[in-house]
């Protein structure tokens, strides 16, 4: 029986890791090291501003410093993604959405009966404290995240022409986003404290610190995963500029859709030709790792705020209309959400309406070129390469156009800025224009997905264990088979929560 350091090794601290760590902690038997690349700031005290206020989304201060390349014909740009205890979830802008039930049906329909909407409902209720609808079944009240819409009186002038143009095209109101089966237009679920961002660094970490079992290795970064004779034993990880190993018998991966790819082909895990040509020793030819990237495509209109409607203090979004496309089958498929304003400060003051497709098809993929522990994969998400994208995409666009035409966005709005009325009456301009300006929802996932036994492509198996390797899981989106119909942070808690219920009988 080896002596080892640890009893499990979490490698990420984002949406998953902080979960994962957190209720793996809960065993004081089990000492657990949540290994963290970014810094680590202990208390709420103690955040600095990016961290603190959720009005922004937070780019630079705590960014991986990520390239992406959006459409075969658009420029590659910045992709953020957060570098720091509590990951993306410490960066983002606290949208709570989970998505509908076919989501999960249709991952249980891809031979994972284990993620059915009826069997994931309980992690949803575990991680909540829904503070508008306690009561309601499908909702939790004791959870550690904090979830609340806000109020009429609460909206910035924006946003509540929004809500009032969504009533003039004849949208249904809705009290509740992740009510099962509502539709239409209403305030987002949001996991925020005021302005306070409530990330799982908070809500997860933050009653966790004092355990003497659980051990933050910030500021640390991973190079692999060790593997022997099948099984994990440890990783190795650079801190202060040296490479150490640290060894445990369970590994579980939650560095996201992007990094947690990486980390496998640094350690052995991926497609055979991509190891051999970076030089790396195969420990399981895992052709799936890097591939089927998906997200959720977005674009829409620019608009011109009329004199003192918006600033750059106010929040960036608080609420969104869900509907259905036309002529789509794909229930809730896309959003459409207002932005009090469209950039950081110091750039134009501008509003806009992001139409997003959130049942989406297209997939990109991870190319790596090198091993090195500091080389950045390189990210191609092909968005609108499946055509049933783009009409969702341009049937958004339109509702768009419509919302910012009615009565009640043009007492805020002086008109819209793109696309150019010579843009809308020319097809292949209009075309163009999208392929060329469609860009990230920020929700990147299933690079190295769940799938059945037969799936070829599939890197985990329903329980999210990477397959050929005994004692590694993923509990981040990576693992996700299809993106669902939702922002990812909330789906990612709770595939972290169900992660960490299979951990801890693991461990016992």
């Amino acid at each position: 029986m080896p002596s080892w350091d640890y009893d499990l090794i979490v490698i990420g601290a984002g949406s998953g890791g902080s979960v994962v760590a957190a209720r793996a902690s809960e065993d004081p038997k089990t000492r657990v090291l949540l290994v963290e690349s970014g810094p680590d700031y202990p208390n709420v005290e103690a955040l600095p501003e990016d961290l603190r206020n959720v009005n922004h989304a937070s780019f630079f201060d705590h960014d991986w410093g990520l390239r992406y390349q959006p459409t075969a014909t658009s420029r590659v740009i910045n992709f953020a993604r957060g570098r720091v205890t509590g990951g993306s979830s410490a960066v983002n802008t606290a949208i709570a959405l989970r998505g509908v039930p076919s989501d999960y049906d249709g991952w249980a329909s891809l031979g994972l009966p284990e993620w059915s909407w009826e069997k994931c409902l309980p992690a949803f209720i575990k991680l909540e404290s829904d503070l508008d609808f306690p009561d309601a079944p499908y909702h939790g009240k004791s959870g550690p995240i904090p979830i609340r819409r806000h109020t009429r009186d609460e909206l910035v002038p924006f946003q509540a022409a929004f809500l009032d143009a969504c009533g003039e095209l004849g949208y249904p109101a809705v009290r509740d986003h992740n009510a099962p089966d509502d539709t239409g237009a209403g305030p987002h679920p949001m996991n925020k404290r005021g302005t306070l961002r409530i990330s799982t660094a908070i809500a997860y970490l933050g009653p966790a610190r004092g355990r003497p079992n659980l051990t933050i290795a910030a500021n640390t970064d991973v190079r692999r995963v060790v593997v022997h004779n099948g099984s994990v034993t440890g990783v190795e990880v650079r801190r202060d500029g040296a490479i150490e190993t640290v060894t445990a018998p369970h590994v579980v991966l939650a560095c996201g859709a992007i990094h947690t790819p990486a980390v496998l082909v640094r350690s052995g895990i991926g497609p055979r030709d991509v190891l051999d040509r970076l030089g790396v020793a195969v420990v399981r030819d895992a052709p799936g790792v890097g591939q089927h990237l998906m997200d959720h495509p977005a674009i829409g209109p620019t608009l011109v705020p009329r004199e003192g409607v918006c600033n750059f203090d106010q929040p960036v979004i608080q609420t969104t209309l869900r509907y259905t496309a036309t002529n789509s089958g794909d229930f809730n498929d896309m959003q459409l959400e207002p932005l009090s304003f469209m950039h950081i400060p110091g750039g134009p003051l501008l509003m806009g309406i992001a139409a997003c497709v959130f049942k989406s098809y297209s997939t990109g993929h991870l190319e790596f070129e090198s091993a090195d522990i500091d080389a950045k994969p390189r990210i191609f998400m092909d968005y609108l390469s499946d055509e049933r994208d783009y009409a969702k995409l341009l049937d958004g666009l339109h509702r768009a156009m419509e919302l910012a035409a009615t009565k009640a966005v043009a007492a805020v709005a002086e008109g819209v800025r793109r696309p150019t009325d010579a843009e809308l009456a020319d097809g292949a301009a209009l075309e163009a224009w999208v392929r060329r300006n469609t860009t990230t929802g920020a929700h990147p996932s299933c690079t190295a997905r769940m799938g059945a036994d037969d799936d070829p492509g599939a890197v985990c198996d329903g329980g999210a264990n990477v397959r050929g390797v005994r004692g590694l899981r993923i509990a981040d989106a990576a693992a996700m088979p299809v993106v669902p119909s939702a922002n990812t942070n909330i789906p990612t808690i709770m595939l972290a929560e169900r992660v960490a219920e299979w951990v801890r009988e693991d461990l016992a």
